[in-house]
């Protein structure tokens, strides 16, 4: 099999729990995948000492931290990890960048420093959703409250090429959220989105309501950032209440122990299938190259996994297929 090497920028200060979960996290990263290569950003005192086979420390002298504003501490702190770690991949040093940080600092460090992909009005932070057929790509989950029609045509766009790259999915399927399947359905805002998406959206099949998230009814759903940001944290807070509701009722007896001692394999082989973390984190699309955003709370696990994304995007010129789909599209300018 030949090699394809990749070289990932990743934040050493992201996440609550760095720096030691995020050393770690590159570690399992790096002995997964044989030809990554890893520029590990962050204090001198932090990145010096690695001594890890094919990962370069990138000292940085500032970091910003989750309480910051977040344009704000990008323009102030130009020598933060964020920022370096963004550069490394204007300058092409690095293919992709990942951070557990704030988010904020992340996207804004990604659009003003990597910049826009050529044709997208704003960048959109997707996020890869477990349903029961298929993992579901939703978009936005938070970057853009308010939205105009032609943007989530690109939303849509950007989705499906998420999808080809990361999901391995070759035609994916596009939904519109909405309350209702009829294209009259829905605000202005959502019947004029229909009928351009209708018009240059490859694989688009209609409206799909809040039923078709956990489903996995179709392979990418478009919505604005606040109904986007909205569906994803109740699904996230439901998902949390079931399980913890579950292992109660579990534990209310000596038969019921007995029972969860049985199907405890199968729980947790659901749980684990289910598990966000599995998918690395949210892709920031729309920008000039990959960018993967980590929880804040991120495990070492999930660090190893968003890497992988990170470079998998990489690897499958996600920001060139955007660009492309884009420039292709038949939305008005």
């Amino acid at each position: 099999m030949p090699s394809n090497p990749v070289a990932i920028a990743v934040d050493a200060m992201g996440g609550d729990h760095a720096p030691d979960v995020v050393l770690e996290g590159v570690a399992t990263a790096l002995d997964a995948d044989p030809d990554l290569h890893v520029l590990l950003v962050g204090p001198e005192a932090v990145v010096s000492g690695i001594s890890l086979e094919r990962c370069t420390p990138i000292p940085a002298t500032e970091v910003i931290s989750m309480g910051e504003h977040p344009a704000n501490a990008v323009r102030a702190k130009r020598d933060s990890s964020i920022v370096v770690g963004c550069r490394l991949v204007k300058e092409g040093s690095a293919a992709g960048f990942f951070s557990a940080g704030s988010t904020g600092a992340c996207m804004a460090a990604a659009t003003l420093v990597m910049g826009r992909v050529a044709g997208v009005d704003r960048p959109a932070i997707a996020a890869v959703i477990p349903g029961a057929e298929r993992a579901v790509v939703l978009l936005d989950i938070g970057a853009n409250a308010d939205v105009k029609p032609e943007m989530l045509v690109q939303f849509a766009l950007m989705g499906r090429a998420y999808a080809q790259v990361v999901l391995d999915v070759s035609n994916p399927s596009v939904g519109l959220l909405n309350i209702g399947e009829e294209p009259t359905k829905g605000s202005l805002l959502a019947q004029e989105a229909h009928a351009l998406m209708a018009a240059s959206v490859p694989g688009f099949v209609g409206n799909v309501e809040g039923r078709d998230l956990p489903e996995g009814s179709v392979d990418v759903i478009v919505t604005d950032g606040f109904t986007g940001n909205v569906a994803l944290k109740t699904m996230e807070g439901l998902a949390s209440v079931l399980f913890s509701q579950i292992k109660g009722v579990l534990a209310e007896s000596v038969t019921s122990k007995v029972g969860a001692a049985m199907i405890a394999p199968s729980l947790k082989a659901l749980r684990a299938r289910l598990d966000p973390e599995a998918y690395g984190g949210a892709p920031l699309l729309g920008v000039n190259g990959a960018c993967i955003i980590g929880h804040g709370s991120s495990s070492a696990q999930a660090v190893s996994n968003g890497i992988a994304v990170t470079s998998r995007a990489a690897r499958g010129n996600l920001a060139e297929r955007i660009k492309v789909a884009i420039a292709g599209s038949d939305q008005p300018a």
